[in-house]
């Protein structure tokens, strides 16, 4: 399968891509699926079983809401975030639920949804499965769905074949290492987003790909501001207090008095990347980047450069093709999945498509982006994915901004040299595959291990 930039940057809310923006995709699948089959006409109850990571975390990755979301025909992308707290609130008073927004059918979110913790699908952690019945009981469609991670869907079939439906798209520079993405630039000429520019083209008009590229970089930008402008608590039980909008006044105010301090950058830094995870912990609109876990990152690494090097337009789709580039060897060779590889897979896929995408920006070689990647990858290697009281804030939040902070050092680090290292990307995203099956699942997105048993909920 071809993996473009939109699979890898989807426009969607918080505040998990695997836990939300998967469920909430595999929802509509269904729905749309009894239509396809006859079948939603006869659709008169609708059951859910969640298993595996989507069971053990599903309440604070807010799984549940994502999939009455889904079955309502709403998406990611689209949702009105502000609206769907009262879809939800309408369904517990009236236990019935319009499939697709359309066929009304018995649903009671406390009786259908079933958290079935100690139950693991051989396929993915992620696993859940959807079922419909008409009025008589009978069951007239059941099916099973993986989230894969950074809202990728599969369904049985697709798992089956362990790869969503192929396309037909036919792309001028296949790639399927880094050895060979950066061949094709040493025998071609052209950088790495040049490569991922000309693979897009085939799929889509390059007007549409320069418009998908700005309106990613443009809601990642908004949720920067968004963020930084919000107080309050965060949603769930520990009362998380949202600290970005507090660090934005104050490090306007002490600006003047910053221009003395040599690290006064790394403070914007932690902001830029804290208050978008801060949003995506809300269930506000970010961009998976590759993962909502992770969304933090690039845009922070992508701010850092508009505003310290006057980055443009121009300069943010380089950045955004680049990561995507380092993004789909990821995907496509390991894993984005906290739930299958442990955080690793989130922030540290992203901190090391941030640092390719910051080292493209800068000039770099291609030899130099993949250094900086593969720099960026290395130095999270082993990272668990333990969220406190099964909620993407503690440690995820400031997860990011080390991450950011992590991506930026791994590219200058990379423009020191040229080029030339021991250890290729391919070699560490192997391990990192490796190291991720070598984990113990209490240690991969099930608040069983690591800090999430270790802290008190407050």
């Amino acid at each position: 399968m071809t993996i473009s930039l939109l699979d890898l940057f989807k426009v969607g809310i918080g505040p998990s891509s695997s836990h939300t923006v998967g469920p909430m995709v595999a929802g509509r699948r269904f729905g749309l699926r009894l239509e396809d089959l006859g079948l939603l006409a006869r659709t008169a109850h609708v059951e859910v079983d969640l298993y595996g990571s989507l069971a053990l975390t599903g309440k604070g990755h807010a799984t549940d809401t994502a999939v009455i979301l889904g079955l309502a025909g709403e998406q990611p992308a689209t949702v009105d975030v502000d609206a769907a707290p009262g879809i939800i609130a309408a369904l517990g008073e009236t236990r019935t639920l319009g499939l697709l927004g359309r066929q009304p059918v018995a649903f009671d979110p406390a009786q259908d949804i079933h958290f079935r913790q100690r139950e693991r699908q051989p396929y993915h952690s992620n696993a859940m499965a959807i079922s419909a019945f008409d009025a008589g009981g009978e069951l007239l469609e059941r099916r099973f769905y993986y989230s894969i991670g950074g809202g990728f869907i599969l369904d049985e079939e697709e798992a089956a074949r362990n790869a969503p439906e192929e396309d037909a798209a036919e792309i001028p520079y296949p790639f399927a290492s880094g050895a060979e993405l950066i061949a094709i630039g040493d025998r071609t000429g052209l950088s790495i987003a040049d490569i991922m520019l000309a693979n897009e083209v085939t799929m889509r008009p390059l007007e549409e790909v320069n418009a998908a590229l700005d309106r990613v970089a443009d809601t990642m930008n908004a949720a920067i501001d968004r963020g930084c402008r919000q107080t309050g608590v965060l949603p769930g039980r520990m009362g998380v207090k949202r600290r970005a909008a507090r660090l934005a006044q104050e490090l306007a105010e002490r600006q003047q008095m910053a221009l003395a301090e040599p690290l006064a950058a790394l403070d914007w830094i932690n902001l830029w990347a804290m208050a978008v995870n801060e949003e995506n912990a809300a269930g506000g609109r970010v961009v998976t980047a590759p993962t909502n876990g992770a969304a933090g990152i690039i845009p922070a690494v992508m701010r850092y450069h508009q505003r310290c090097y006057r980055g443009d337009r121009h300069a943010h789709r380089v950045f955004l093709l680049t990561a995507a580039a380092i993004g789909v060897l990821y995907k496509r060779n390991a894993s984005i999945s906290g739930a299958e590889v442990g955080c690793q897979g989130e922030v540290g896929v992203a901190c090391s498509m941030a640092a390719a995408g910051l080292t493209a920006v800068l000039g770099g070689t291609n030899h130099q982006i993949e250094n900086a990647a593969e720099i960026g990858m290395e130095h999270n290697l082993g990272l668990t994915c333990d969220p406190v009281g099964g909620l993407v804030q503690v440690p995820c939040i400031e997860r990011n901004a080390m991450g950011a902070v992590k991506a930026i050092d791994a590219s200058r680090l990379a423009m020191l040299g040229d080029g030339s290292h021991v250890v290729s990307l391919d070699k560490v995203i192997e391990t990192m595959r490796q190291t991720g099956l070598d984990m113990r699942d209490k240690y991969k997105e099930t608040s069983q291990g690591g800090l999430a048993v270790n802290v008190v909920e407050c």
